[in-house]
């Protein structure tokens, strides 16, 4: 009869991995409730200012949610005076139907405020390894995720 070896899960790498991340995700998004924000509205202020994307569909991608949770999201961040929203002209090439999504001045000051606390937040966990540590750890989990497929939203 074959004996079946107990499973540690405190010792398991994906109990690990998953607790560190949910500890860097709490901090962030503590901030980031803080100030107003939540990570998605975040990341699309990043994905309009950062990257220069006014599409809603290259800010999805960008994102890697789905379009009606894009447009959900921008409803709401209009609402809040985070960005606007204007019908693309046809001069542009544009069908007169789509929406160039801009970013307001309160987005503007919000998004500073967010990525301060994103940089603060990662500089906390970074400072606690050495620099070759950091650069290995960071190779490592890109070697873990080689080959396993996109299929996982980016936030």
């Amino acid at each position: 009869m074959t004996q079946i070896v107990p499973y540690s899960l405190h010792n398991s790498l994906g109990y690990q991995v998953s607790r560190t991340a949910r500890l860097l995700e709490r901090g962030f998004e503590t901030e980031l409730r803080r100030i107003g924000l939540t990570r998605l509205s975040w990341c699309t202020l990043l994905a309009v200012e950062n990257e220069g994307l006014r599409h809603p569909s290259d800010i999805a991608e960008f994102i890697g949610i789905d379009r009606t949770a894009t447009s959900r999201a921008l409803k709401g961040m209009e609402e809040a005076g985070l960005i606007s929203r204007e019908k693309e002209p046809k001069t542009n090439g544009g069908d007169g139907r789509s929406k160039l999504i801009s970013v307001t001045v309160k987005g503007k000051d919000l998004l500073r405020i967010g990525t301060e606390a994103a940089r603060a937040n990662a500089d906390k966990f970074e400072a606690k390894l050495s620099e070759s540590q950091l650069e290995e750890f960071l190779a490592l989990l890109l070697c873990l995720q080689q080959d396993e497929g996109s299929e996982l939203s980016h936030i």
